[in-house]
């Protein structure tokens, strides 16, 4: 059986691994670009795309999407034998958790961060890959119909917690622990969002909103 050392070990590693920003990673490597003074100063692919491009999002997302993927599917298991599957499951959640808060409060950057969407995106497709699609589709069904990342974002969060209720009778207290959890933390990271919808201020994504005003 592990340690708790060892199971500390890990969760620090997550944490560090979180820590990675692809758009301080590829900002870096395209000459310095922080998109944290650029836009709406977030750390994140949506602002990578709207300042940046999709080719450099694109990447963004890949290391973002990438890494919260590789702290639950790989790291848990790495350098681990003898754990059942709910001390596993527990461990995965312990790792799912801290990359997403290393995401937003990256030791590496003065933590200054994103807003964990993509990070916990590769979260739930390593942790239980088939609540991904769900989680996929109620975020693009959201943004279709409101215009609002930020809304759409928040409410696939909490779609999982609402999958795992109606497809997961196994494992179940751990994934809704971890989904109630993340559910109130995408709330937090994204309170200036809610802020500015309620002033009527929140950008939306045009080109995918169905009720836009036409010209």
């Amino acid at each position: 059986m592990p340690t708790l050392l060892e199971i500390i070990i890990k969760i620090i590693v997550a944490y560090l691994l979180g820590s990675m920003l692809g758009s301080l990673i590829v900002g870096k490597l395209k000459g310095g670009v922080d998109i944290r003074k650029q836009g709406s100063g977030n750390a994140g692919g949506t602002n990578a795309l709207r300042t940046q491009g999709w080719q450099f999002a694109l990447w963004v997302m890949v290391i973002d999407i990438g890494k919260g993927w590789l702290a639950v599917a790989v790291l848990p298991r790495w350098f681990m034998t003898g754990l059942s599957a709910t001390a596993l499951i527990w461990l995965q959640i312990g790792c799912a958790l801290a990359v997403v808060v290393g995401h937003v409060f990256p030791v590496w950057f003065g933590f200054r961060g994103g807003k964990g969407a993509a990070t916990l995106v590769g979260v739930v497709a390593g942790l239980v890959p088939a609540a991904l699609p769900c989680v996929l589709v109620t975020w693009l069904v959201v943004l279709m119909l409101t215009g609002f990342v930020g809304l759409s974002t928040m409410l696939a969060t909490a779609g999982f917690s609402v999958w795992t209720l109606v497809v997961m009778p196994d494992n179940q207290q751990p994934l809704l622990v971890f989904g109630v959890i993340m559910m109130l933390f995408v709330v937090f990271t994204h309170r200036s969002n809610i802020s500015r919808m309620l002033s009527g201020t929140e950008n939306r994504a045009k080109k995918l909103w169905l009720f836009r005003p036409r010209a």
